[in-house]
């Protein structure tokens, strides 16, 4: 046994030499840093996958992400010693020789990891002159990168059949599945494969595979990797039947979700999205059911955000498979007319400068603005009817005054500012047909401007890249922004009640049918049109876009928003109406002054009271039934008062400096 202690101290020395290679002779890690790409969703799950050049699927992989049954697996089956010599087995390399020589043909190669990643760096043909450079490299690569590294590359290169490299291909190829889930037999399985990555390939040579598949395992339970208490039959080590579970006999396609985003994302090795891959997946198959039924080269584009965290959660970008309806166009990038989408802020505008408010009565009548005299999409005319109410049922005339009022190249600084630039045409100033789509924007700078609205007025673009950071600027009041969410919010025609605040939007010949929409949590966006920009006779984005979105509603967790009734009055079970919360002053629809404090007063309900301004309590003793409230200035406030059993009274009323 004293040659043990020799060969040790040689294989050390070896060492020493390694690292003096290594200054010297650099080993060649092109193939190494030749990766492809992987695309991960919001919780590290792979959404999509580029190949390397070449179109070799070889993705990065570390030996720390991996589950330990798959290390322990393949150094207990190629390399034994791996946690104690320095790169070069000089018994495994003695014993191999032993063979060769009794045998006259080889036997066992002595090959360890460290060697194994030298040759998947610098493949060359089976030769001795090979084989010593492979153990020059071995210990080179185990005094460079340890040997955490040296499994890092065994893990990236080794080969799995055809074009799959690296145990994150032959994973997710095989199994469906990326490395860090592997169970054991799966494990098991690709630890096998490199040995002969043709001879063993499952979907070929399925009975091969799996008896060296379960050699593997068994080696793993003789060496107690699986516990004590897990006998070897689970790994199908004994017996006809096969516990272990079958070997894949087919190949299964790498993830690519979103593939007009991935093909524009940096070509690096791991890139992270804010996207949720179960969902991302439903709004793909969703869209690809809602394609079948859209006559010939009409396609469609979705955005799903998450109000809390500004992210985009799912993206459909187009039909990538047919050039005829998008090909390997984002839509979601394609600058189109909204139609009537973008009337919402202009009424936000004009109730935060108290122009109007949500109960303030218009007049939806024929009138010329200088040469433009707009129409309504049925040719018709409401009459007198609240704001409100011409805004749920878009009506073009009310929405063109207002903007006359706002001012147009206000309108658009203001959307700029959100960073939604509209698109109008060459030469052209910003003019009162934007209220009716008379400029162009993209589904994300919708979706944008309408996750401001949702929430508190703020502007900048979603997200869609994990740890991006984003301005906020501030577009919109955040009370008004809220008045128009309210008198957006009804149910959706031909889905069940629930909280959503929606719109839609038609441009000019139906070339884009739109529909957007939000809840407390969410936000939906919905394009439909032909990507050369064709019309669409008769289409709508009522009759097209909006079903469609209430579809994506129907994947998405209920968050109700919460109402504040503009004249509620509710009782409780068994309250007199005598007894019921009332606001006695001032009336809905109230014109006030600004000079000095207003006196809000109730009547009935049960006490303590929470007086609310815009959604803001006031400071009050809550045993009192009125309190002191002095404006902010001129505009529309929307009071309300709560009682101790949560019945609410309000109005809206309007505040005016003193002529």
């Amino acid at each position: 046994m004293r040659l043990l202690p020799l060969l040790l101290s040689l294989a050390w020395l070896l060492s020493a030499a390694g690292a003096l290679l290594d200054w010297v002779f650099p080993p060649d890690l092109s193939r190494l840093e030749a990766v492809g790409t992987v695309v991960l969703d919001r919780h590290d799950r792979p959404l999509a996958l580029l190949p390397a050049q070449g179109g070799v699927w070889r993705f990065r992989a570390d030996a720390d992400r991996v589950p330990p049954a798959l290390t322990d697996l393949l150094v207990a089956v190629e390399d034994r010693r791996f946690w104690y010599h320095p790169g070069v087995d000089p018994l495994a390399l003695l014993r191999a020789t032993a063979q060769l020589v009794r045998s006259g043909h080889v036997v066992s190669g002595g090959s360890t990891l460290a060697m194994q990643a030298a040759r998947l760096l610098e493949p060359r043909p089976r030769t001795i002159r090979s084989k010593l450079i492979e153990i020059a490299r071995a210990v080179q690569l185990e005094a460079r990168f340890g040997r955490r590294g040296v499994l890092d590359i065994w893990l990236t290169l080794a080969p799995f059949g055809g074009n799959l490299e690296g145990v994150r291909a032959g994973a997710l190829a095989w199994f469906g599945v990326p490395p860090e889930a592997l169970e054991p037999a799966q494990a098991a399985l690709l630890v096998a494969i490199p040995r002969r990555p043709e001879a063993l390939r499952p979907d070929r040579h399925p009975d091969a595979a799996r008896r060296v598949r379960d050699r593997v395992l068994a080696a793993g339970v003789r060496s107690g990797l699986f516990g004590a208490v897990e006998p070897a039959a689970r790994f199908g080590v004994v017996g006809s039947i096969d516990p272990a579970g079958p070997i894949p006999t087919t190949r299964i396609g790498l993830p690519r979700h979103a593939p007009q985003l991935v093909g524009s994302l940096p070509h690096v090795p791991v890139v992270r999205t804010t996207l949720d891959l179960p969902l991302q997946a439903a709004v793909e198959r969703l869209a690809q059911e809602r394609l079948q039924s859209l006559p010939p080269r009409v396609s469609l584009a979705m955005l799903v955000g998450d109000l809390g965290t500004r992210d985009i959660s799912a993206l459909y970008a187009g039909d990538w498979g047919d050039q005829g309806r998008s090909g390997t166009i984002d839509l979601t990038l394609a600058v189109r007319s909204p139609g009537s989408a973008l009337k919402p802020f202009i009424y936000a505008m004009a109730f935060a400068d108290g122009v109007a408010g949500p109960d303030t009565v218009v007049a939806d009548l024929p009138h010329r603005f200088g040469a433009y005299a707009p129409e309504n999409f049925d040719r018709g005319f409401a009459g007198s009817l609240t704001a409100g109410e011409a805004l749920r049922r878009s009506l073009n005339l009310p929405a063109v005054a207002l903007l006359d009022r706002v001012g147009p190249a206000r309108f658009a600084a203001t959307l700029r500012v959100a960073g939604a630039v509209l698109h109008l045409p060459h030469g052209a100033d910003p003019s009162l047909p934007l209220a009716l789509g008379g400029a162009g924007i993209t589904l994300r700078q919708m979706a944008s401007l309408y996750a401001g609205l949702a929430t508190d007025g703020t502007g900048g673009k979603l997200r869609l890249l994990a740890g991006e950071t984003v301005d906020r600027p501030a577009f919109l009041a955040q009370a008004a922004a809220q008045q128009v969410a309210e008198v957006l919010t009804r149910p959706l025609p031909g889905f069940g009640p629930r909280g959503i605040a929606w719109k839609t939007g038609t441009s000019w010949g139906g070339r884009d049918a739109w529909a957007l929409g939000f809840d407390r949590q969410h936000l939906v966006a919905v394009w439909i049109g032909r990507p050369d920009g064709t019309p669409m006779p008769a289409a709508t984005g009522t009759s097209l876009a909006l079903p469609l979105l209430g579809r994506v509603f129907d994947l998405l967790p209920q968050a109700p928003r919460p109402q504040v009734p503009h004249q509620a009055e509710p009782r409780l079970p068994g309250l007199a109406a005598a007894d019921a919360l009332r606001l006695l002053f001032p009336p809905p629809g109230a014109v006030l002054s600004a000079d000095g404090p207003v006196t809000i007063r109730v009547m009935g309900g049960h006490r303590p009271l929470t007086f609310l301004v815009d959604g803001t309590p006031l400071p009050s003793e809550r045993v009192q039934r009125d309190v002191a409230w002095l404006p902010a200035g001129p505009g529309f406030y929307r009071l309300a008062v709560l009682d101790a059993d949560g019945a609410v009274t309000g109005a809206t009323v309007q505040v005016r400096n003193s002529p």
